[in-house]
């Protein structure tokens, strides 16, 4: 038995440099609770003159979370990271993906708090995960639409336990603006209450997940488990809805968060209504424009970053987009995260 399969690290789905470990948490309900810690160690440094040399990253830890209805599989976004020198983890939320289990209702949760076991868990294997006396590590967390609120809320809550935050069109204010969420949460607060499991109709045509095939790379061809992301959303239900606009109105009162913050979005909102090419270089997701607005009320330094032509994924646009976000990410962390000392390697490399 290798070192990775003895420490309860597995090979992951995605093949060759991931490993995937299974997190127990409490249980609840609906039985046994896991999430999953999925991983994707750095690539050998750059040797010079016998040397290694330094890259960027080196001592941050990048952990990522995924949106609704989804689970980690972007590689390349991964292989961004791990060149730079960092250590690159995503974790599958209890309840998705790799975590769901049979006889649980898919992403289910009444109170986004609850994913700080999850999250704790993570960490907590993250710091195991190194050779004693290794120096303190810098922890950057990156959230996806609604990882992205998740992770906001917990940086919030937990100051000094990040250096920085990255967001990927993070869900941080309900599609239909403040006005509408406010008007409706009496309604949803009522329903959860009384009926936490009712599921609101599902009006998902299946174009974003259209719009991510027709963006693919030919070259890098995406393999989606459909089971662990649909091509119609999973159902929304009551008390999720609640959890969800109590994680709104919260970042629209103000989260203070200290750590500079790197927002990405798409530079326009398109409605899902009918199927057009049009719907590929948009978010047909979230209104990218109360996105932006919300993102100002998350801290104190936080840099919104418009691509154009992006999807609601940033990284799942086609390639000018996807190259276009890059290269803003980059652009931020040499500003904000990259290593102050000499010698770092910055020379920009696309992970496709």
């Amino acid at each position: 038995m290798d070192t990775a399969q003895a420490n309860g690290w597995s090979p992951d789905i995605l093949g060759p440099g991931f490993e995937a470990l299974t997190l127990d948490l409490r249980s609840d309900d609906e039985g046994p609770v896991v999430a999953t810690l999925v991983r994707s160690l750095p690539s050998a440094p750059q040797l010079r003159h016998l040397r290694p040399v330094a890259r960027p990253l080196d001592d941050v830890d990048i952990l990522y979370i995924h949106g609704w209805s989804d689970y980690f599989f972007q590689t390349q976004l991964a292989r961004f990271f791990t060149d730079r020198g960092a250590r690159f983890f995503a974790l599958d939320l209890r309840k998705y993906g790799r975590s769901l289990r049979p006889g649980q209702t898919a992403g289910f949760i009444t109170d986004l708090t609850e994913y700080d076991e999850d999250i704790e868990a993570a960490l907590t294997v993250i710091k195991q995960d190194l050779p004693p006396g290794t120096k303190p590590r810098r922890l950057i967390p990156m959230g996806h639409s609604t990882g992205g609120l998740i992770w906001s809320l917990w940086v919030a809550r937990h100051p000094g336990a990040a250096s920085a935050l990255i967001l990927n069109s993070p869900w941080l204010e309900f599609q239909l603006s403040a006005t509408v969420r406010t008007a409706i949460a009496p309604i949803v607060n009522l329903q959860a209450s009384l009926t936490p499991h009712n599921a609101a109709p599902n009006i998902d045509f299946g174009f974003y997940a259209r719009a991510q095939r027709a963006c693919a790379d030919p070259a890098q061809p995406m393999v989606i488990n459909e089971a662990w992301r649909p091509e119609h959303t999973t159902a929304v239900r009551a008390a999720w809805l609640k959890a969800i606009l109590v994680g709104h109105a919260t970042v629209q009162a103000g989260l203070d968060i200290k750590v500079p913050i790197c927002v990405l979005l798409s530079e326009k909102f398109a409605p899902p209504t009918r199927w057009s090419d049009q719907l590929t270089r948009c978010d047909t997701v979230l209104v990218v424009d109360e996105i932006a607005k919300a993102a100002l009320k998350l801290g104190q330094t936080v840099t919104v970053n418009r691509i154009s032509g992006a999807i609601h994924d940033v990284f799942l646009s086609r390639r000018k987009a996807r190259a276009d976000a890059y290269r803003r990410m980059e652009d931020w962390f040499s500003g904000v995260a990259a290593r102050p000392e000499p010698g770092a390697r910055r020379a920009f490399k696309l992970p496709f």
